[in-house]
């Protein structure tokens, strides 16, 4: 049996990207872009919105599919999915999952996920929050 993929929203608006940290790590990871199983049905950016909404509050619309990629952390499939931020205020909506929520500038990235963004992922931020 193949595990669902994971859809994770990049969400870029004013100039940061929100980000979440995880009340469970999933190994090393603490921090995070909203993201959950694509369930039966869904596209990846359903999940990505719906996520953004269920995880932080946040009304986004996906745009793009940034990339997909085996984690190095988790070794779950993962797609990256670029949202347009539209409404709401970001904040632990699930508290059992999400344990804080952070637009963060592209420099505050490296302290908070220390092993670097994924590539397709970080190009995509370079362009549209410089």
């Amino acid at each position: 049996m193949t595990l669902s993929p994971i859809a994770g929203a990049v969400i870029a608006h004013g100039g940061r990207v929100l980000l979440i940290r995880r009340s469970a790590p999933a190994g090393a990871l603490l921090w995070t872009f909203p993201s959950g199983k694509v369930e039966p049905g869904e596209t990846a950016g359903q999940t990505a919105a719906r996520e953004a909404m269920e995880e932080a509050g946040v009304v986004v619309a996906p745009l793009v599919i940034l990339g997909e990629r085996v984690h190095p952390d988790t070794g779950r499939r993962v797609v990256y999915v670029a949202c347009r931020f539209l409404s709401g205020t970001a904040h632990p909506a699930s508290p059992r999952e999400v344990a804080e929520v952070r637009w963060v500038r592209l420099g505050e990235i490296p302290e908070l996920i220390p092993a670097g963004l994924y590539g397709p992922v970080q190009a995509y931020l370079d362009g549209v929050m410089r």
